[in-house]
């Protein structure tokens, strides 16, 4: 189904349960729990409750699609076959308890712990409705693992970014910002390695070699080629982050402070605009069929 609401919808899920894991999950690595993450816990339970109302479309959408009716004609018989007898389905129901926990437990909590892992939860639920589930025996668990790793290192990277920013934006001081900064740099290594590894895997697995020369000519090689250019892109700006704008701020002295904070501010935001595009073509190319398929 290439419906541009269902692809929207495909978008917000994936960005909403990205930031959903990716936040919490860099105030773990980057040990800022004590001083930024109880002013995210707001953010983080409308992410939650924003994540239940797009799974909700998200399953009306795919129930429309499968029954061949639109969207407003669906009744609670397909609704319920949906959530009941299909592997979808039931992701979806672990998905919505998921998202249903963390905005609970969010009244309360001061640690990113448990929000990260509910947010790990609901974010690897989408494996099961794209293409990662759609193998058989041991070369499908392969394909299911690749996306899986794919999904949680792609939502590391995202939430990192937007985290970041705020910071930055925020004018969070030069010592917090370039703390977070360098204690990222360790972990955005294993983000960087495990998007690239899983993402060569997953295109294996929905292109194999014997397609590449094909890849130009279908609108699914395409879209998959724009993505990796700008996967490329960002991989180059992230180094140049950590590589060159990173220890300049460090370095800087009081009169460089802000052209040195501006410079990284363009760096991440350039670097994020690029995620929000591949979120884009990941949403369109989800709904499109690989040269791997039957």
């Amino acid at each position: 189904m290439t419906d541009p609401f269902y692809i929207g919808i495909r978008f917000a899920l994936y960005a909403d349960l990205m930031l959903l894991f990716g936040l919490p999950l860099f105030a773990i690595y980057t040990r800022e729990e004590r001083e930024n993450f109880p002013n995210r816990r707001r953010m983080l339970g409308c992410l939650a409750v924003l994540g239940l109302a797009l799974s909700a479309l998200s399953l009306a959408a795919m129930t429309a699609s499968m029954a061949g009716v639109a969207i407003l004609d669906i009744d609670r018989a397909s609704i319920w076959a949906m959530v009941s007898e299909t592997p979808m389905g039931k992701a979806w129901s672990v998905r919505m308890t998921a998202l249903a926990m963390v905005a609970i437990i969010l009244v309360h909590p001061r640690a990113p712990a448990v929000p990260a892992a509910l947010g790990a939860v609901a974010l690897g639920s989408l494996a099961w409705t794209g293409h990662g589930a759609a193998g058989e025996g041991s070369a499908g668990t392969v394909q299911l693992v690749g996306d899986l790793v794919h999904l949680m290192a792609a939502g590391a990277w995202l939430g990192a970014l937007v985290a970041l920013g705020m910071m930055l934006w925020a004018g969070e001081t030069v010592k917090a910002t370039h703390r977070a900064l360098a204690r990222f740099a360790a972990g955005g290594t294993v983000i960087v390695a495990a998007v690239v590894g899983s993402g060569l895997v997953n295109g294996l697995c929905l292109v194999g070699w014997s397609n590449l020369g094909r890849l130009p000519f279908t609108l699914y090689g395409q879209l998959l080629l724009l993505k990796l250019a700008l996967v490329g892109g960002m991989l180059a700006v992230a180094a140049i982050n950590r590589f060159r704008l990173t220890p300049a701020l460090g370095t800087a002295k009081s009169q460089d402070v802000t052209s040195a904070r501006r410079a990284l501010s363009r760096s991440l935001m350039l670097e994020t605009v690029a995620a929000v595009a591949i979120l884009g073509l990941v949403a369109w190319l989800g709904t499109l069929a690989p040269p791997m398929s039957p």
